[in-house]
């Protein structure tokens, strides 16, 4: 998608849709696992994953299982920032839903905090180009382009132009979740077609055993096609608590 397609998508421009803010906790996933960090978590999501990888956050997004105006809350801009800066942790991750839907709204946040000497990083989808005002030092992508096994058509969780935009910036690092082998071939397509790169591959599992058991089946895989393994660290220490 475009810049100019991500305003559309945003329900207003004043302030952001929070659906929590809360640590210090670790970066559970990706290159910074086990960093001690902050987390703000962005309510909508454009994209409804389901079938065998179902959301972890249906909170952010699904309107038939939850009440999006209890479950989340307009804040300003100042006001995230203070908190997140009270926590004092050197990194802050902002993720969702699909936090770039608000990403207009995040450029200020993300400059205050950079400045102030934090580090940023942003978990998202994959589908939404990043604006030029978070392309800065300090600032990382988390991608997570979603596979046939979330779903949904290729058109709808695939956006060539937004994985080509974030796979030259330099920014970012590519992180699929698998639940077994047969998802390995879909994940070396989509890293073949696009120059994705680093690739780091996520056991699927909402329980530590689970978790545990997906990462032994695909290790030797995940080695041999020359990529990274990351686990789900807070899946590991505290199962599936929210906020944590």
């Amino acid at each position: 998608m475009s810049e100019q397609s991500t305003a559309a998508i945003s329900i207003r421009e004043t302030g952001l849709i929070v659906a929590e803010l809360f640590g210090p906790t670790f970066q559970g996933e990706g290159p910074s696992l086990g960093t001690r960090a902050a987390f703000l978590r962005l309510s909508r999501c454009n994209l409804t994953c389901s079938g065998r990888m179902p959301c972890d956050t249906p909170y952010t997004w699904d309107i038939v299982r939850y009440d999006l105006r209890n479950e989340s809350s307009r804040r300003s801009v100042m006001e995230v920032g203070d908190e997140l800066l009270l926590l004092d942790t050197t990194l802050v991750v902002i993720t969702g839903g699909e936090p770039l839907i608000q990403q207009r709204q995040l450029v200020p946040l993300v400059r205050r905090l950079i400045d102030a000497g934090r580090r940023v990083e942003f978990e998202t989808n994959g589908t939404f180009v990043p604006l030029s005002g978070l392309l800065i030092d300090g600032v990382r992508f988390n991608v997570s382009p979603k596979l046939s096994n979330a779903g949904m058509p290729m058109s709808m969780r695939i956006v060539p132009q937004a994985l080509t935009a974030l796979a030259e910036s330099g920014r970012a690092t590519f992180k699929f979740v698998a639940s077994d082998r047969s998802d390995l071939d879909e994940i070396e397509d989509l890293v073949q077609r696009y120059g994705l790169a680093p690739v780091y591959v996520m056991p699927e599992g909402r329980t530590p055993d689970a978790v545990l058991s997906r990462a032994r089946e695909l290790a030797d895989d995940v080695i041999a096609r020359g990529w990274s393994m990351t686990q789900r660290l807070h899946v590991l220490l505290w199962g599936d608590k929210r906020g944590r």
